[in-house]
């Protein structure tokens, strides 16, 4: 035990509950609960939106991936880009038009409530799953701290979290992103100039070891329309096709990213929050993975073994080579993207939750509720979402790499959202059980895709895209929307 960094950690851990408790005064409405009162600023919002981003899967799976690979991740950061231009030119102008709460109520204007109620349903499925791999990563992060596997303090992170999510709403989960993103940040430059004094030689040695051994790779071009090509999930190709539809989908249709753009005073800070994000995550991936690299370097010169699990050796370092006190701030920050996400996955799930679900059913039978009850109702939302992802965060263990895990899970619906976004934003002909049909024959498939192939995930999100919209476009010739039959 290293009573020092304990203390650090425990001190982050309470100063930060504290400061989000803080906001609960501000909460007096649904819009102050889930939108934050739509009155925080562009780069508030552009942190907290690298910081949805960022999670303990970020940080710890990062390095592991140059640590055992190269710079290759970085391609997907291309796609990133242009899925930032398509989303601000297609998807926010929709978003802005009125006052919506959840991506999910744009479906609802276009087609109907039971195409909502479908994309709803398969965000929360989907968030939960994803957010419980988060979950079981901070148990890699806690295992190392405390020697071992202790559920218990898993528990604590996730109680603490969603204590300020409960009280402070999305105001409390914007601005403990915006300190939570610095504090992981300062954590990661830290570590960085630790590690390259502890290398002798430095930089340049650094750089000759790790370009013997190709870690600065970045880009492959290779294109031979092969089983391989599709199976290789670090490629130009794969990084600017898969960036670009999994960023579309994960920024332009879940609630975990679209609540925040739907927080911004306007449609145009919105924008400049989502390409501001952007430049911050292209510096941030770089960081993570170079110390990867440097990592690697390290262990070679030193002969060690690589640790059993490669999502380890990041933390491993941290606990084990920084000084006393440093080692306990930089584990406080990775503990702060777990919680930073952990808290927006919460509200988001409420969010949908009541607004997509509890109050159009509840209204329709009790319409003189006010407010004040939905709002309550809300927090016990939160609560519950809490209880679920701790369950499925103890069954997440065996789900291999917690990166590849989290994103994995993630692309199998994210294709069958975006596609019946495309359909619902780019044709006016198909209609909604046209558009439902398309959306279940993209989730169908990307389950055979993900359990019957060895096609690498970057790949899912464009190929369950296209195959619902294609069926969704098919199925609108024998179900096609009112008042566009004589268009055909």
């Amino acid at each position: 035990m290293r009573w020092l960094d304990l203390g650090v950690i425990v001190a982050y851990l309470i100063g930060i509950t504290w400061f989000g408790v803080r906001f609960r005064e501000t909460q007096k409405s649904l819009k102050d609960y889930f939108l934050g009162g739509r009155t925080a600023p562009w780069w508030a919002i552009a942190f907290s939106i690298v910081s949805a981003e960022t999670s303990t899967l970020t940080i710890i799976g990062t390095p592991a991936l140059a640590f055992r690979g190269n710079l290759g991740f970085l391609q997907i950061v291309l796609g990133y880009l242009l899925a930032r231009i398509v989303i601000s030119v297609l998807f926010l102008p929709h978003y802005f038009r009125g006052e919506m709460f959840t991506a999910y109520e744009l479906m609802n204007r276009r087609f109907g409530p039971n195409i909502r109620k479908l994309t709803a349903g398969s965000f929360l499925l989907l968030r939960s799953l994803a957010e419980g791999v988060r979950v079981f990563a901070i148990s890699l992060v806690v295992s190392i701290i405390l020697g071992t596997g202790d559920e218990l303090s898993i528990l604590v992170i996730v109680l603490l979290t969603l204590l300020y999510t409960f009280e402070g709403g999305m105001t409390a989960v914007i601005w403990t992103d915006v300190v939570q993103m610095v504090l992981y940040i300062l954590g990661a430059l830290v570590s960085f100039f630790v590690i390259l004094n502890l290398i002798p030689g430095g930089w340049p040695h650094i750089t000759e070891v790790a370009s013997q051994a190709a870690k600065f790779q970045i880009f492959d071009f290779r294109f031979e329309f092969t089983t391989e090509f599709f199976t290789r999930g670090y490629s130009f190709w794969a990084g600017i096709l898969g960036g670009l539809f999994l960023t579309t989908a994960s920024h332009g249709t879940e609630q975990l990213m679209v609540q925040r753009l739907l927080s911004a005073r306007s449609q145009s800070e919105s924008r400049t929050a989502l390409f501001a994000s952007w430049a911050v995550i292209l510096v941030q991936f770089t960081l993570f993975l170079i110390i990867g690299v440097m990592l690697f370097v390290f262990y070679k010169d030193n002969n060690l073994p690589p640790p059993k699990v490669y999502d380890q050796v990041y933390p491993l370092f941290i606990w084990e080579k920084l000084p006393p006190g440093i080692s306990g701030l930089v584990m406080a920050a990775i503990l702060a993207a777990a919680m930073s996400n952990l808290s927006a996955a919460l509200n988001a799930l409420a969010s949908t939750t009541i607004m997509d679900f509890y109050r159009p059913l509840v209204s329709l039978r009790r319409p003189h509720l006010d407010e004040g009850y939905y709002l309550k109702i809300s927090r016990y939302s939160t609560v519950l979402w809490g209880v679920v992802l701790m369950g499925i965060g103890y069954l997440a263990k065996q789900w291999g790499s917690v990166l590849e895990a989290g994103l994995g899970i993630a692309s199998i619906i994210y294709g069958g959202l975006l596609g019946v976004f495309f359909l619902g934003l780019l044709t006016k002909r198909v209609s909604e059980p046209a558009a439902m049909l398309g959306m279940t024959a993209g989730l169908l498939s990307m389950l055979y895709v993900k359990f019957g192939t060895s096609i690498a995930f970057t790949w899912y999100v464009l190929i369950g895209t296209s195959i619902t919209f294609t069926v969704g476009l098919a199925a609108s010739l024998v179900w096609p929307a009112p008042g566009t039959q004589s268009k055909s």
